[in-house]
């Protein structure tokens, strides 16, 4: 199959292939296996038929419920669609207190207001559970089948559940913030319907500034947990519920 890192549909069109990116140990997450979008209710026939063929049959929808019932996603064959709303409706929700003994350890975003929320996100519990049932529909997907996770926009929510898996894989800072950045570019080629070609990313992505802004707004996520709780693997036993054979499962199913 092509290594395409832009899946050009007739409706969505931020709907990328994770793979590809490299971790220090020379182990590269493998390609046609996670993707990320933007909404999936512009989804046309032709773009259903297209996510069949590409084994995509699992469907995390990060939305809100409000945003769900205005815009429900357009299912094709075989998608198993699972509801997670990142964001809590603030009812149950409560902020993780097994981290406040670490707060001089997490980094002050309070001049980043995106990053802060990433950061408070992060912190609380009902997103920790929907972080950890994306995890556990990867550790559950079958050899040769694929997932897609999104929001409306294919950018904040998606963008710190992107965060997390490519730590989960390895991945470092830089690399998590130019992919988080890249939805930012790929929107400038909506009007035209234009998508850049594999070339043209490598070289927007080359040029990317990640010391400011933006660029740093992805940290709220990927410095809390590293401030927090000392490292991924750590956050995802003790935050997320998961053991230490799950992660290194994780990374056999996800890199190669």
């Amino acid at each position: 199959m092509a290594h395409d890192r832009i899946v050009a549909l007739d409706g969505p069109m931020n709907f990328r292939d994770v793979g590809g990116y490299q971790n220090a140990a020379g182990k590269t997450v493998k390609w046609n296996k996670i993707y990320r979008s933007d909404s999936l209710s512009s989804l046309t026939a032709k773009d259903q038929v297209k996510l069949a063929k590409l084994r995509v049959t699992v469907d995390c929808d990060l939305r809100s419920e409000y945003e769900k019932s205005s815009s429900p996603d357009n299912p094709w064959p075989e998608v198993e669609y699972v509801d997670l709303p990142i964001y809590s409706d603030g009812i149950s929700d409560r902020q993780d207190n097994r981290v406040y003994r670490f707060l001089h350890h997490i980094p002050n975003m309070q001049n980043n207001f995106i990053g802060r929320i990433y950061q408070q996100t992060l912190l609380s519990s009902h997103s920790q559970e929907m972080f950890a049932r994306v995890f556990a529909e990867l550790l559950e997907l079958p050899a040769d089948e694929a997932l897609v996770y999104h929001c409306s926009a294919g950018k904040d929510r998606t963008g710190m559940v992107s965060a997390l898996i490519l730590m989960a894989l390895g991945i470092d800072d830089d690399t998590i913030a130019r992919d988080y950045l890249l939805t930012n570019e790929l929107y400038d080629f909506a009007v035209s319907r234009q998508l850049p070609s594999n070339d043209e990313i490598t070289q927007m992505v080359s040029k990317m500034n990640v010391t400011k802004g933006e660029g740093i707004a992805i940290r709220g996520i990927t410095e809390t947990v590293r401030g927090g709780w000392g490292g991924f693997p750590t956050f995802f036993t003790k935050v997320l519920g998961f053991s230490a054979e799950d992660l290194a499962q994780l990374q056999r199913m996800y890199l190669e």
